[in-house]
């Protein structure tokens, strides 16, 4: 129903753009892991989040296959490595960045210059085609989705909103927001707020995940919106339901809607590390191998991860990305 062509798409675009992320946190040279990974190929500081990522690409991919004219604006900024991997494949960056060509040079510009002096800043900032805000601001993402869809009727935006930006008041004011834009779309646009629920935060599991199902959804519910529950296996599927014409059956009976997108944090990264749980908990939230650059075992976890997303199948040095990263 929802075509192998787009879902194939979908999943090569997020691995790539995930192996993409990896190595702007990690690597300065073997950016393509030509050689097995030495020390020398790593940062000598790493700087970075890792952990809200995987999540950022899974719903990138999923609303430019599926809504691809739809806007777009990400609330968890600190998730840049994310935006900018999507961004560099989208072509953006090298509109307005000479140097980001979607080509070895270009891969190795975007990693080397990430989170370096003169560079990329770490947090997704005004330099970043597209950003207004700088992205260690949490909070405001929902009210800017609502003010660029006021008078422009013809305008629908989803919005991400990261778990621990919802515990923000600017967030939890502008849920009443869609009060004030009451159901009137001849006037306005639509807002679709997408809150990424992977659970923690910088230090400790978010509020949003100590609640039930149930408690979260009537928190929901009690702002006006309807809660719709998603994961990364049926995200686009519910992107259908609530956005294409012929889903519309759905749609109507849907009047303001508002995705959960469950995900775990860190996904698709390191499990474990000397006993302590990564992937899943708050260790994932910032650079999970902080010791990639001088110890022997955590520089062959990041190589197996790295390795993990098969890029070599997406990418090479002679003919370049392949058709499948693109529609």
């Amino acid at each position: 129903m929802y075509g192998s062509g787009k879902s194939d798409f979908i999943r090569e675009r997020v691995r790539a753009c995930d192996y993409l992320v990896v190595a702007q946190l990690f690597l300065q040279q073997n950016f393509l892991l030509e050689h097995p990974l030495k020390f020398e190929d790593i940062k000598p500081r790493l700087l970075g989040h890792w952990g809200t990522c995987h999540g950022i690409d899974v719903v990138y991919a999923n609303l430019k296959a599926y809504f691809p004219h739809i806007d777009f604006i990400l609330g968890p900024g600190h998730g840049f490595p994310a935006l900018q991997a999507n961004l560099f494949l989208d072509g953006t960056l090298e509109k307005y960045d000479k140097n980001a060509t979607r080509d070895e040079k270009g891969i190795a510009y975007i990693c080397r210059e990430f989170s370096w002096p003169g560079g990329f800043p770490s947090h997704a900032s005004p330099f970043t085609p597209g950003v207004i805000c700088e992205g260690g601001e949490l909070g405001y993402a929902l009210a800017t989705a609502y003010g660029s869809v006021l008078g422009h009727p013809e305008k629908t935006v989803a919005v991400l909103i990261g778990d621990g930006e919802l515990e923000t008041a600017t967030a939890l004011s502008s849920m009443n927001l869609n009060k004030l834009f009451g159901e009137n779309v001849s006037i306005n646009g639509k807002v679709i707020p997408i809150l990424h629920l992977n659970g923690y935060k910088i230090s400790a599991p978010t509020i949003s995940a100590r609640k039930s199902e149930r408690e979260l959804a009537e928190q929901i519910r009690g702002f006006g919106y309807t809660p719709i529950f998603a994961n990364e296996k049926n995200f686009g599927q519910k992107l259908q339901e609530l956005l294409n014409p012929q889903y519309r059956a759905v749609a109507k009976r849907t009047q303001n809607p508002f995705i959960v997108f469950r995900s775990e944090k860190g996904a698709t990264g390191p499990e474990y590390l000397d006993g302590q749980k990564i992937a899943g908990n708050y260790l994932a939230h910032q650079i999970p191998l902080k010791n990639a650059k001088t110890s022997e075992k955590e520089l062959k976890m990041l190589e197996n991860w790295l390795k993990s997303y098969h890029f070599n199948e997406l990418f090479s040095k002679e003919t370049g990305f392949a058709k499948g990263v693109f529609l």
